[in-house]
């Protein structure tokens, strides 16, 4: 439907005609220009004239064309099915089967009448069905929230459900804060009889564990109509070929038919990676379903520790306090060599304490130089065999001039600097260290000759003083500390006598260990994962960083990855770009282990990254096998609607065919200016080009 509508009075449409009449009428009244024909055809050219300027003139006052369009809407009647592995063990082939045909005949029977939307859930709502049943979860929630958000405003006339009641992820639907404002009916699915079945309900573990230590599992061993049966909870490595040795076995006696017992397994972290371990149960006699008697578990299993050599001109007490001190974290591994050993390598170091050396009689040269080319980070201990000349030469950041060959030592307390910031400690460190027993120093000036921070100066006597005792910092890449005085020992003993433990000494050492042990990852070409343990039905996502020579992040170049997968094949992928870094979504990938070795060159420099990660079955499906139909009904009836169990799908569609649900009518009014009809245009230069060709014809031009 159609109208016109004018933003001026209506009779301003009598003043367009009056002024089209008057225009014709003045330009043609007293025309005589057409001998013997001048009536009809000033008649006839005035009207042309007349219908230009008056439609010209309506188009100016801005008339407005307004249309309705009505559009009737059939009501909405959605059926979902569930698509999850839970329907595979609840329901045969045959039944599967059923299933479909009876789902494909309700759509097409409601499709007459209704407008019939299918859908499939499980993992997420996908539009039409899904007979795979392959979907690891169940969110009934979120399928509630989904159908919400696309009927809410629409003509939604009920919600047919295909499930079996049961999920694993989400709330529980009947309090979903989803209000659907239309019925819910459901197919009723699989069997709420237990059956004869011993499974793993659940498994608590920690996803990270660090190697040497202890960690725990707790195993929810569930069974059902299993009085008097014996199950062996067993616990297994799994290695790369499938197989592994077994951990643990405890035997578990089943005395009840609805059976339920935790178990705790507590497993040593002795293989460093992401460990694979399959935690199972013995299947009964005539047992219905023995799939969800095992379960796999992966825990990535860091080794975190570093390897800390104390190298010493010779036995001292400072030794053993520094080893045990180190020792009492499980992130060292600390062991002790001297200087007089022969084949002295420190290759293998994460972190080197040089006590007393380089010294006259072991300048270490060759093990300096092996510490300068691997950039391994040191710690300077300076007593009396060090030699003070060496030792400037060795280290860029303490200048120790000797007052004299025979001036002896000093006896120096540690006083925190007030402007120390590359790591904290705490306040009572510094109000106690002043007290603590001196160090022995050797006699001479001390500088700090380059850029490092002084941790602790020396306190001589009562004599605070500028001397740097303690001082940390970088350079050329290689983190070094010089400690310029012997007796760390005594400092730990007072520790333990004031506080009855090593508290205090041991954060300072520890500290000290740490900020100058700790790595930095120089690498140009980095490649990191968001987890180490993917479930398989997540996609991978791996993110890449190119660097530049002076460390600036680019992405210019092509960088290209290959997965290796368990059975040794491999994937291939090409890295996309986004901002100024790259990143891949290489999707759903089996189970397993994978490597990958990312691949890109920067100024004709080819660089390369390795790195693994695994991918964990998701068995929640498995897990549960009793249907729960009480949930639906509890759904029906706080919705709306009913179940009905397969065979009753007819009853099912007379149900809805026989409701009451009326279709809406959307009327849409729509406005236009009449400005925007291009016809208009070519009507007007239509009348004004017969008038003109009327003019030339009867010769008045």
């Amino acid at each position: 439907m159609q109208g016109l509508s004018l933003e001026y009075p209506a009779y301003y449409l009598l003043f367009c005609l009056a002024l089209g009449v008057g225009y014709a009428l003045l330009l043609y009244f007293h025309d005589r220009r057409f001998p013997e024909k001048s009536r009809w055809v000033n008649y006839a050219l005035g009207t042309l004239r007349a219908l230009a300027v008056t439609i010209i003139a309506v188009l100016l006052l801005e008339p407005l064309l307004r249309s309705i369009t009505t559009e009737t809407q059939k009501p909405i009647v959605v059926v979902a099915q569930d698509a999850s592995e839970s329907i595979t063990a609840a329901l045969d082939g045959e039944e599967r089967a059923a299933l479909q045909t009876q789902l494909e005949t309700l759509r097409d029977q409601l499709g007459e009448q209704y407008d019939v939307q299918t859908y499939s859930f499980g993992d997420e709502l996908r539009e039409g069905f899904d007979f795979e049943f392959s979907d690891k979860v169940t969110n009934l929630s979120s399928l509630l929230s989904d159908l919400y958000d696309r009927y809410s405003h629409q003509n939604l006339g009920a919600v047919v459900l295909a499930t079996d009641g049961i999920f694993n992820q989400g709330s529980n639907p009947v309090y979903s804060s989803a209000k659907l404002g239309a019925p819910i009916y459901s197919i009723l699915l699989g069997d709420t009889v237990p059956r004869r079945d011993v499974l793993l309900r659940r498994v608590f573990h920690n996803n990270i564990a660090y190697l040497g230590d202890r960690f725990s599992i707790q195993v929810d061993v569930q069974a059902q109509n299993a009085t008097g049966s014996t199950t062996n909870l067993t616990v297994r490595r799994i290695t790369a070929n499938g197989a592994g040795p077994v951990l643990q076995t405890i035997p578990i006696r089943i005395d009840a038919n609805d059976f339920f017992t935790t178990e705790e397994i507590t497993l040593e972290a002795d293989v460093a990676g992401v460990q694979r371990y399959r935690i199972s149960a013995s299947g009964v006699a005539n047992e219905a379903i023995t799939v969800n008697n095992s379960r796999d578990i992966f825990v990535d299993v860091l080794d975190a520790r570093q390897k800390i050599l104390l190298l010493a001109e010779a036995a001292h007490p400072d030794i053993s306090a520094m080893r045990q001190s180190l020792g009492s974290n499980k992130n060292y591994e600390v062991e002790v060599a001297y200087a007089s050993e022969a084949n002295l390598s420190v290759a293998d170091y994460d972190f080197v304490v040089l006590h007393q050396l380089p010294s006259q009689k072991h300048p270490m040269r060759p093990v300096l130089a092996q510490l300068n080319r691997q950039n391994t980070p040191r710690l300077f201990v300076v007593g009396e065999q060090t030699d003070l000349a060496a030792l400037n030469q060795a280290q860029p950041l303490l200048s120790i001039r000797a007052g004299s060959a025979t001036a002896g030592a000093n006896n120096v307390q540690g006083t925190i600097t007030n402007n120390f910031n590359l790591f904290t400690l705490d306040e009572r460190i510094a109000n106690e260290l002043p007290n603590f027993p001196p160090l022995l120093a050797p006699f001479g000036d001390f500088a700090n000759a380059g850029n490092g921070a002084v941790l602790l100066n020396q306190r001589i006597g009562k004599v605070d003083t500028d001397y740097p005792l303690l001082v940390l910092g970088e350079s050329n890449a290689q983190k070094t500390g010089v400690l310029a005085g012997e007796g760390f020992w005594k400092w730990r003993l007072f520790d333990y006598l004031q506080h009855q433990n090593h508290e205090l000494t041991d954060e300072l050492f520890g500290k000290i260990v740490t900020y100058l042990s700790l790595k930095e990852d120089k690498r140009r070409f980095r490649v990191t994962t968001a987890k180490r343990i993917f479930n398989e039905n997540e996609p991978i996502f791996l993110n890449a960083e190119l660097y530049n020579a002076n460390y600036e992040l680019i992405n210019e170049p092509d960088a290209e990855v290959t997965l290796r997968g368990p059975g040794g094949e491999e994937y291939n992928y090409v890295f996309s770009r986004t901002g100024n870094a790259y990143q891949l979504d290489a999707g759903v990938l089996p189970v397993g282990d994978y490597t990958f070795r990312a691949r890109t060159t920067a100024a004709g420099e080819a660089l390369t990254f390795d790195g693994r990660f695994s991918v964990q079955p998701v068995q929640l499906e498995l897990y549960q096998t009793t249907a729960d139909h009480n949930l639906l009904r509890l759904l029906g009836a706080e919705f709306g609607g009913r179940g009905f169990l397969p065979g009753a799908v007819p009853e099912l569609s007379g149900a809805l065919l026989t409701r009451d649900l009326k279709p809406v009518r959307y009327d849409t009014l729509q406005t236009r200016s009449v400005l925007n009809l291009r016809w208009l245009f070519f009507v007007i230069l239509g009348l004004l080009s017969l008038e003109w060709f009327g003019r030339r014809w009867f010769g008045a031009y």
